[in-house]
């Protein structure tokens, strides 16, 4: 779908350009950005990767990175939950929580923060998705892949644009943004965005729309240049967001409403600011990027999901990132006589550091207190059954009738009731890390023809948890007429670190053929994702601690020993993740340039495959185990066009995608016994197996003075199946959404009418299993039912 067109888009739409007739070209060839890593354009890189213009974002309608599902090959990205949520998944490897999988560049600066990945992209001049471990020129966390984002450049626009839309469930946005050139050397743009929805879910119990949001932000960017190849591009952008979040329902086969006793909702305040300067000699450039970002949010979410009051669950995070990085490249001839610059280079460092603060309270309400209450009640019941029941039998009575005096007797003394208070789960929780990187890369023409790329990387990080936690419990016993009290209290405060080094390789070797750019390749690299500790499991510790000490009596403090600590330790601590890719693929020009065909197969081998599951006993935590070993096979196909003097346009692209666990095995505990399970050719969780999706739009000029040209477009994003747990149980079929659009060109104003969702496809976006209430249930999303919807931009 087009919501509105872009400078890409207007051009194409309103003035086609001489000599251009049906003509597909790279899109990094007519979008000029900085690029201080790469010696090639992507397409004559050995990697697969998709390159999108203004017009192809428009066309699918992309306001943030969740809009480019299923229209990139072998890339999801669900939108459920709430900003908070990023969960990114290229070709089988992707992150639900803590270090991310995939890594985000936006206007050249890295976002450190997971949290900070859903995020409002003001008008884009053009994006990548890189797909395979980019590890030696982005390090840590881009094992899955790399998105970069470009905004709209003051020094290539000016004038003013204004962006306006209304639609159905009272969507509505609105942004300005004006850009200016005082001069060759100086050029600078501000912009600003509201964005808002009524919402698409109720909550039924609390009769609040589940999923309502407002945001709105700034963004502020300065560029100097001089004429002798200096430059300095300076960017601030915050963006502010409030809204309810986490519209899961029951799912029993059907997906139910929501109906948590507690709304939900999620704010995010975020700055991200940097400076990238950089100097261009002949043969040589080198830049330097000083990003810092600064993130603090609050998450509420009702942790049962149910009208019943059992818990909630809060986190507020303060998180501050400070990245520097130094590159330098060049290209040197191989010989004098040589003229192609035959052998092109790139060194660098890079360095992060972030601090991370979380406070995590777990609250108890009645209905837990209630259930535990009932649970300790009945181990202590059964307990003095069995202890009256044997003095009963030692004396010669029947089995079964010492059993019945027994219960008859505690009856007749008045019974056993047992109640408890829970309260809330404090926490607060610090994690430093640092990250270190130095790196090389060259490419070398071996021939005319055939050009190997060579890249290492060594990796360090350091990763560090001061944690400070408590539980306490107030169980007030009647037993048989006696009264009795207990007060539990655990306490848990400690510190761990770890380290992790890594040397990331990569082989590629390109061979292009003919004169048109099209070339052939194949590479080899790794990748992987940062260890760290599972902080958000810890109330499901405290509180298994305070289960397994319920007999205590009076006050009671739950002692740790050394060796508890380091139990602990061993419980939350995680590896690092690391994957090796094999890759052959194409990048191919048709005759003629109508046509441009991405084609890649390749096989990744993960080991210390990092998984995101329910903490096991009480399944109230988070927690990320190392899951053995999982392999992805896949393939992916990318077609883009132009036809009849570029009125026709239009892409498609398909990925299958086969992640499936090569070694992983666990345990589940039913009463005294535990079984264990081999996962081992089951399919890795939240992976679709198939993603497809087409764009196209029809230009109809009209030759009017009033309306110029029609636009008509539709577009389609399937993808499927997919599956929501380890055991293969949960899974979501097939499905496909489709979209229309319809836009007038009126000189200086664009009016757009569009529609998504247009079949009203409801599938589940996502699926949670949760044991919070005692017993395991299955919570869901479904997608964003049909809306359509009005956009208008003005551009002076």
């Amino acid at each position: 779908m087009l919501a509105v067109a872009a400078s890409a888009s207007e051009s194409r739409y309103v003035t086609p350009v001489a000599n251009d007739t049906s003509k597909v070209v790279d899109i990094d060839e007519v979008v000029v950005v900085s690029q201080p890593k790469e010696a090639f354009y992507l397409r004559q890189q050995p990697l697969s990767s998709s390159m999108l213009d203004a017009h192809d974002l428009q066309r699918m309608s992309m306001n943030d990175l969740r809009d480019l599902s299923a229209f990139v090959p072998s890339f999801t990205m669900p939108s459920y939950g709430s900003r908070y949520t990023s969960s990114i998944y290229i070709r089988g490897i992707g992150s639900r929580i803590n270090s991310p999988a995939v890594g985000v560049y936006a206007d050249g600066l890295p976002l450190m923060s997971k949290s900070a990945y859903n995020y409002h992209n003001y008008e884009l001049a053009h994006a990548d998705v890189l797909r395979g471990p980019q590890g030696t020129l982005y390090g840590i966390n881009t094992e899955g892949g790399l998105i970069r984002t470009y905004s709209l450049s003051p020094m290539n626009y000016q004038g003013t644009r204004i962006k306006l839309g209304l639609g159905s469930h009272f969507t509505r946005h609105a942004e300005v943004a004006h850009y200016a050139k005082p001069n060759e050397h100086i050029a600078w743009s501000l912009a600003g965005f509201y964005k808002g929805q009524k919402g698409f879910f109720t909550n039924n119990t609390t009769g609040e729309r589940a999923d309502k949001s407002n945001e709105a932000g700034g963004k502020l960017r300065l560029i100097y240049q001089q004429g002798n190849g200096f430059s300095v591009d300076y960017i601030l952008d915050y963006q502010y967001v409030r809204q309810n979040a986490f519209p899961y329902g029951l799912w029993n086969g059907e997906t139910q409403p929501t109906v948590a006793n507690r709304q939900s909702n999620y704010r995010r305040n975020m700055l991200n600011t940097g400076v990238v300067i950089s100097k261009r000699w002949e043969n040589t450039t080198f830049s330097s990027t000083t990003s810092f970002q600064y993130l603090k949010d609050y998450m509420l979410m009702d942790i049962d999901y149910m009208a019943a009051d059992f818990m909630q669950m809060e986190e507020r995070q303060h998180q501050n990132s400070i990245t520097h990085e130094m590159v330098v490249k060049g290209q040197i001839g191989l010989t004098e006589a040589e003229t192609n610059r035959a052998w092109r280079w790139t060194t660098g460092t890079f360095t992060s550091y972030q601090w991370n603060k979380t406070e995590a309270p777990v609250a108890f309400f009645g209905d837990m207190d209630n259930m535990l209450g009932t649970t300790i009640q009945t181990a202590m019941y059964k307990a003095i059954v069995q202890t009256m029941a044997a003095r009963f039998e030692a004396t010669g009575m029947a089995p079964d009738r010492a059993k019945q005096m027994a219960e008859q007797m505690i009856e007749q003394r008045g019974g056993i009731t047992v109640t408890t208070d829970l309260g809330v789960i404090p926490g607060t929780f610090r994690l430093p890390t640092f990250n270190q990187g130095v790196f090389h890369e060259s490419n070398i023409d071996l021939t005319r023809r055939l050009t190997l790329t060579l890249g290492l990387r060594y990796d360090y990080s350091k990763v560090r948890l001061d944690y400070d936690t408590r539980a306490e419990m107030n169980c007030n016993v009647m037993m048989m007429g006696s009264a009795a009290s207990s007060h539990l209290l655990s306490k848990l405060s400690n510190s761990y670190h770890n380290d992790f080094h890594q040397l990331l390789p990569k082989l590629g070797l390109s061979y292009k053929f003919g004169d048109n750019g099209s070339n052939l390749y194949g590479a080899i690299s790794k990748g992987y994702r940062a260890g760290g500790y599972n902080y958000q499991m810890f109330s499901d510790i405290l509180q298994t601690e305070l289960s397994n000490n319920s007999s205590q009596r009076g006050d009671y403090e739950i002692p740790h020993t050394e060796e508890d600590y380091k139990d602990i330790e061993k419980t939350i601590a995680y590896a690092p993740e690391t994957t090796w890719n094999y890759e052959l693929g194409a990048h191919i020009n048709l005759p003629g340039n109508k046509i441009q065909m991405d084609m890649a197969v390749y096989l990744t081998n993960v080991n210390n495959l990092q998984l995101s599951v329910m903490a096991g006993n009480y399944g109230f935590g988070r927690m990320m185990v190392n899951a053995g070993r999982s392999r992805s096979l896949g393939g992916e196909l990318s077609l883009r066009g132009s036809h009849l003097d570029n009125h026709l346009t239009w892409t498609a692209s398909y990925a299958f995608t086969q992640s499936t666990f090569r070694d992983y095995r666990d345990a589940a505990t039913t009463g005294n016994t535990t079984t264990q399970i081999d996962y081992r050719h089951h399919r890795v969780p939240f992976i679709p197996c198939h993603t497809l999706g087409s764009t196209i739009d029809y230009r109809i000029d009209t030759h009017n003075p009033r309306i110029h040209a029609l636009v008509i477009g539709a577009n389609m994003a399937a993808q499927g199946s997919i599956y929501w747990n380890e055991a293969n149980t949960l899974s979501q079929p097939f499905y496909a959404t489709l979209g229309a659009h319809c836009d007038a060109l009126c000189g200086n104003v664009i009016v757009s009418l569009w529609g998504r969702n247009i079949t009203n496809s409801r599938p589940n976006t996502f699926v949670v299993e949760s044991s919070a209430t005692g017993k395991p249930l299955v919570f869901a999303q479904q997608a964003n039912p049909f809306h359509m919807g009005i956009d208008v931009k003005l551009n002076f």
